[in-house]
């Protein structure tokens, strides 16, 4: 009996892996998270698939699903948006299910971060501007312990994606002036990245909170905030001619 985990990617249905899209098309059952993952992936389903939503099913609705179609025999694919390690609440389900004796699958998906990276054409690792990338959110109805506070985080000076949390943009903002980051920061706000109606906003910390505002968006949307954006930076020694490694000498 098994089950898998499959990232659906950011929303593009093109961009869920081989293996993802394999898993989809034989599967018997499909529970998928209905508010976030792109629902034309659904047509690549066979004819006799079952399909559940998510959105409205408690863990306990999605594990009583889960338990009665692997205890069938059936293949089940559970349907997460992005990568499912990312704030997916896959972990809960794991333990559910491994503890009734289900073995499970992970097949990861791209997440969101980097496909709005990808958007920005923008990298979050630049020579000489920063070499670190912190994945974070700022608490809201789900709270964050106190030493991962967004002003803790960001007096590191990394590159930073803040998930969930566009809709407390005053709040993200003030953090990140309580960290000493001057007011001409860089922010790019990625919302609904790779889908038709994908929108991005750029700005600084000084007027951020009124762009996106403007925009009117207050869901699905990345923060990016850091020097890593439109930055001078040195060139990688990766390619540089005077840079010798396993499979190429300097000169």
């Amino acid at each position: 009996m098994k089950v898998y985990i499959v990232g659906a990617g950011p929303g593009a249905v093109d961009l869920i892996t081989i293996r993802g899209l394999e898993l989809l098309k034989r599967a018997d059952v499909v529970i998928y998270a209905g508010s976030l993952v792109n629902p034309e992936l659904l047509n690549y389903c066979k004819e006799n698939v079952k399909i559940y939503d998510s959105a409205g099913m408690t863990l306990e609705e999605i594990n009583k699903v889960v338990f009665q179609s692997a205890s069938a025999d059936q293949l089940v694919v559970r349907l997460h948006t992005g990568d499912p390690s990312m704030y997916g609440a896959i972990q809960e389900q794991i333990k559910a299910w491994e503890e009734k004796g289900l073995e499970v699958e992970i097949v990861p998906g791209v997440s969101s971060v980097f496909a709005a990276a990808a958007a920005l054409k923008e990298e979050f690792t630049k020579p000489g501007v920063t070499q670190t990338l912190i994945l974070t959110r700022v608490g809201g109805k789900t709270p964050v312990p106190e030493k991962e506070r967004l002003a803790n985080l960001a007096s590191h000076g990394a590159s930073l994606a803040i998930f969930l949390s566009v809709h407390l943009i005053d709040q993200i903002v003030t953090e990140l002036l309580e960290a000493n980051l001057p007011p001409d920061t860089p922010v790019a706000v990625v919302q609904r990245v790779t889908w038709p109606d994908e929108k991005i906003v750029k700005g600084n910390l000084s007027n951020i909170a009124a762009l996106v505002k403007e925009a009117k968006i207050t869901k699905t949307a990345l923060v990016l905030v850091g020097k890593f954006l439109n930055a001078e930076f040195d060139r990688s020694l990766l390619y540089h001619p005077n840079f010798s490694h396993a499979f190429r000498e300097g000169s």
